[in-house]
């Protein structure tokens, strides 16, 4: 077994060996988005003990990369080290281009970093002039890219830092991020400050039978909190494949009711569902009434009715997803009046092979324990049903059909450390705990996605199951796209894709676009709802 040699301690060791007067170069994956003037190519730091003056550096792009479609790439200067910052390693003393600052997320911040010079990319290899004075220590540079407005969302990158010059004379690189980084691009469907929201969060997303693509999400108005707070339900709809986004609609928005303002009547963490026999598109979302702007994870209490617990409600479209129903209540058909708190587990549900449509949810007992299970359909949404939890102290969970009849539960533990996974032949009747469940799927307590695609579905022609979440235990950062082939008892290391390294709310959710191409829509560290398209050879050759 090839040994991994932690990416901290080769950081480290390289900074050790060549940090005097060396230029180290970090090219992280992240995504760059199409619409953004700035996306970081490389971050760079520069310890000078003698270095005067960087004049230049030199960017080489791959013989594969379309350059054709690279508006321009510029060099910022980003200043200095702080004394408490030493000896942690960092290539950026901040977060260069907000994704949190509402209407501020799509350029560079002046503040923070100087543009030194900027170049169309009309060949492979690049001269970027600095002429930049060095500070005694530890300086920061980076560079970043800029893609024309068509470039395909399919488009994929590689550059390398290939020289650098500082006092008239070549000066040291070295590159500390391994093996040239394949880039590739998004689409920020949402970004904090569109339609005079603070924040999107809570993603779910579908394929509809005619192709089109449907994001939902939160549309939290005034801060990032969850429920109770102002939030709508938003969606997204898109019918070429992710590369543009309809206007936002709001197919649940309660405003103010019942002569309560509309931070106390939010709704969200919504699930969307299409019904695959009638391309009927369901939306499921809680509805918080009252409860003081608190939250509605401790202020929900026991009973059925609006002033005393969430809500569970529902929209449909008949439409593919263009125009939606008013708000169906089904509290009184799934919840018990003990529990305090009844919701979906966001992201997505399915319809079985046999019809059934199958939410996943959650719910707070009466003492106070959450619990993950499904309600499902058999009437095409007229009824609603849940028999009995899977797994105790487990909240947010997905569902999948892996084989005819039998579905699988893949939960969020507050365990912590792992992904929790049963399975049901009987609806949720009785469960059994899964091989793979607490040893295969590592978490830092997040949500997560999972999807089944049969063979006859897909360009590989073999049953997948297709998962994403930050593959981490520690932190909401890494999002990774995993493939299983044998039903999700082992996970290769092999079929993992990574898209985003960086630090996020770590929610996902994933959807076939095509035969060929997994749409993943989720909460990234360059936008608050971010869309990419991958292909399936990308991950399984």
């Amino acid at each position: 077994m090839k040994k991994v040699f932690p990416f901290a301690l080769f950081l480290f060791s390289t900074l050790a060996t060549w940090g005097a007067d060396t230029l180290l170069v970090k090219s992280p994956q992240i995504p760059i988005l199409i619409e953004r003037h700035d996306n970081v190519l490389f971050y760079m730091r520069l310890t000078s003990t003698g270095t005067k003056v960087l004049d230049n550096i030199s960017v080489n792009f791959a013989k594969d990369a379309d350059i054709n479609k690279i508006k321009s790439i510029k060099l910022y200067y980003a200043g200095t080290e702080a004394l408490q910052d030493r000896n942690k390693g960092r290539f950026a003393p901040v977060k260069y281009i907000s994704s949190n600052n509402p209407g501020k997320t799509l350029a560079a911040n002046p503040s923070y970093s100087i543009k030194k010079s900027e170049s169309e990319v009309v060949e492979s290899t690049i001269k970027l002039d600095g002429k930049q004075k060095l500070y005694p220590g530890i300086n920061y540079f980076w560079v970043s890219i800029e893609m024309k407005d068509d470039a395909p969302i399919s488009t994929t990158l590689a550059a390398s830092l290939i020289s650098a010059e500082a006092d008239g004379k070549p000066l040291p690189v070295k590159t500390v991020s391994g093996d040239t980084t394949v880039r590739r691009m998004g689409i920020g469907v949402r970004h904090a400050g569109d339609n005079g929201s603070a924040a999107f969060r809570i993603p779910g997303l579908v394929t509809t039978n005619k192709g089109t693509l449907l994001g939902v999400y939160d549309v939290r108005y005034n801060n990032s909190a969850d429920l109770q707070e102002h939030i709508d339900i938003g969606l997204s709809r898109s019918t070429d494949g992710g590369r543009t986004w309809e206007k936002m609609r709001l197919p649940l928005s309660f405003g103010e009711y019942d002569g309560l303002p509309s931070a106390q009547n939010g709704v969200g963490d919504p699930s969307i569902l299409v019904d695959t026999k009638t391309n009927t598109v369901w939306i499921v979302a809680a509805w918080t009434h009252g409860m003081g702007n608190q939250r509605a994870w401790w202020s929900s209490q026991p009973g059925m009715d609006l002033n005393h617990t969430a809500q569970l409600v529902m929209t449909k479209s008949t439409d593919d997803g263009k125009t939606w129903s008013a708000p169906i209540n089904i509290t009184e058909q799934v919840k018990l009046p003990e529990w305090h708190f009844l919701l979906q587990g966001p992201g997505r549900g399915i319809t079985m092979q046999d019809g059934t449509l199958v939410f996943p949810i959650q719910y707070i007992d009466k003492t106070r324990i959450p619990n993950a299970g499904i309600m499902y359909s058999k009437d095409r949404g007229e009824t609603w049903h849940i028999h009995n939890l899977a797994r105790t102290n487990t909240t947010e969970a997905q569902v999948a059909e892996v084989t005819p009849g039998t579905l699988m539960l893949n939960m969020r533990d507050n365990r912590g450390g792992s992904r929790a996974v049963y399975t049901t032949t009987d609806l949720g009747v009785t469960w059994k705990e899964h091989e793979s469940s607490r040893t295969a799927l590592i978490e830092p307590v997040c949500m997560a996605s999972l999807i089944s695609v049969k063979a006859e579905d897909n360009v590989l022609g073999k049953d997948l199951l297709i998962f994403s979440n930050p593959n981490t235990t520690n932190a909401r950062r890494n999002m990774t796209i995993k493939i299983s082939t044998d039903g999700g008892k082992t996970w290769s290391p092999e079929h993992q894709l990574l898209l985003d390294e960086e630090d996020n709310w770590g929610y996902s959710c994933l959807t076939m676009i095509d035969k060929e191409t997994i749409g993943i829509l989720y909460e990234s560290s360059v936008a608050h709802m971010t869309f990419q398209s991958i292909k399936l050879k990308d991950i399984i050759p």
